[in-house]
């Protein structure tokens, strides 16, 4: 396993992911160890389009949107370390489990979105993925995801 440790900006971030504004959730990826784990960061702004109605004079960030988060930053860490094999497919969650909201995540905050490689078969990968916000959990999960 080879430790990547050069970040990854936004526009690489854009070549590896299908997504576009204003779904792509992450915003740099810190670290990557080649298919076994992954830290990257959100920074969330107020200036989110979701925040407008989530929740007016309060704004939260969804929690489905942290764990979509957390999503891409494993499909990140899937796609670099096989590319070879899945040239043209696309990640798709399978499978959620264990999922806790731990803390709220407000307009300000640093994301810190880290998964952790628990299984691969196949085409089928199992994440535990952790969102944190100055180093207090705001969501966990176990993830799965798989290659079409």
């Amino acid at each position: 396993m080879s430790m990547k440790t050069t970040p990854i900006d936004i526009v690489g971030i854009l070549d590896v992911l299908p997504h576009r504004y204003p779904f792509i959730l992450v915003d740099r990826v810190l670290e990557v160890e080649d298919g076994e784990r992954i830290k990257a960061l959100k920074n969330v702004t107020i200036n989110e389009p979701f925040f407008q109605g989530h929740f007016p004079g309060t704004p939260v960030m969804p929690g489905v949107l942290i764990l979509e988060g957390l999503a891409q930053a494993g499909a990140i860490m899937a796609y670099l370390s096989t590319k070879d094999q899945t040239d043209g497919m696309l990640v798709y969650f399978a499978g959620m489990d264990k999922v806790r909201f731990r803390r709220k995540v407000e307009p300000g905050d640093q994301l810190i979105l880290e998964a952790v490689t628990a299984k691969k078969k196949m085409r089928l990968w199992t994440l535990d993925a952790v969102a944190t916000v100055d180093g207090q959990v705001a969501a966990e999960a176990r993830m799965m995801a798989t290659f079409r």
